[in-house]
């Protein structure tokens, strides 16, 4: 399965048969079959049916709008898994104290220990950069050693927070001071490699949404992220293990000039990725986005496992 990604203006999608057709200006400029597509991302002023979206829903095509300049994801869903009974252990989880401070241990071991590969990693390619990769090294294993003695969910943030801190620390050390890379930041991204980040982000995490509901999960109720209105807290959950691997594709993005500084523009003091950079960049993510996938397969089928107590059996995708 694959996903297309349609960042054109002035564009018109419709179906016929098994295929989807683009047109412009009245003129049809090419088609693409339906059978192989599992996600569309729509970006710009793409003009589309009802019928269309009701074919999608069909084949269970999810479509996510990127829309406006920060690229805001709006999800259109294929036909959502049938078991409630995942749902009702879900919700009775969530408000399950012992549960979610078990769950979000692992949650936030998994993503140090990600963060602790990444930087093994590049010491070990940057010889310039060994003493404060070693040092971010040492300071992250022994984050990962005090997790299992944090005894409330907001103790286990502030550690992660220290943790990203020191994380992204290094990642500055290593990447070259032309990009203005100086840690995290975001709402709006203000460098090029925090746009990329940014992005890649938000793609994962409309995969992340996708997958969970395709498992007959509620985003929106997760154990590690609390409730928050609009947010899929149960997605934010389950990509953050991914975060690492997300983190080392946009530094390959650099690293190998797929993205360059010039790429990207600033416009009321966010940094934007222009539409030549972002043709780049969605086809090195869709390189990469079977990876991804599989990942957040098998990270909603430990969540499915771990509701089986509560009464749920079965795979994620049964």
């Amino acid at each position: 399965m694959t996903s297309l990604y349609v960042d054109r203006r002035n564009v018109c999608l419709k179906s016929d048969g098994e295929a989807l057709v683009f047109s412009e200006n009245g003129e049809r400029i090419g088609t693409v079959p339906l059978h192989p597509l599992s996600r569309v991302f729509l970006r710009g002023d793409v003009q589309l049916s009802a019928s269309l979206l009701g074919k999608f829903g069909e084949h269970g095509i999810g479509v996510v709008v990127l829309s406006g300049r920060k690229g805001t994801p709006t999800l259109m869903l294929g036909r959502p898994h049938n078991d409630a009974a995942r749902r009702i252990a879900q919700y009775r989880l969530s408000l399950d104290p012992v549960f979610c401070l078990g769950f979000s241990r692992a949650i936030v071991t998994a993503k140090l220990q990600g963060q602790l590969e990444l930087v093994r990693e590049r010491r070990d390619a940057s010889p310039q950069h060994r003493y404060p990769l070693s040092l971010c090294e040492r300071r992250i294993a022994g984050m990962i050693g005090q997790v299992d003695a944090q005894t409330d969910i907001a103790a286990l943030r502030g550690l992660e927070g220290a943790a990203a801190a020191a994380y992204f620390e290094a990642l500055t050390e290593i990447l070259p001071a032309s990009l203005g890379f100086h840690g995290r930041n975001r709402q709006p991204p203000r460098d090029p490699v925090n746009a990329a980040l940014s992005l890649t982000y938000t793609l994962l995490h409309s995969e992340a949404v996708l997958a969970l509901y395709g498992a007959g999960l509620d985003p929106f109720i997760g154990f590690y992220h609390a409730l928050d209105f609009g947010r899929e807290s149960l997605a934010c959950d389950v990509m953050e293990a991914l975060r690492p691997q997300a983190d080392r594709f946009v530094l390959e993005l650099f690293r190998k000039l797929v993205l360059r500084a010039e790429d990207f523009s600033r416009v009321d003091g966010a940094c934007l990725l222009g539409k030549a950079g972002r043709s780049r960049f969605y086809g090195a993510y869709e390189s990469r986005a079977e990876h991804f996938r599989r990942e957040l397969e098998f990270a909603v089928r430990d969540v499915v496992q771990a509701l089986a107590p509560a009464g749920v059996e079965g795979e994620a995708g049964a």
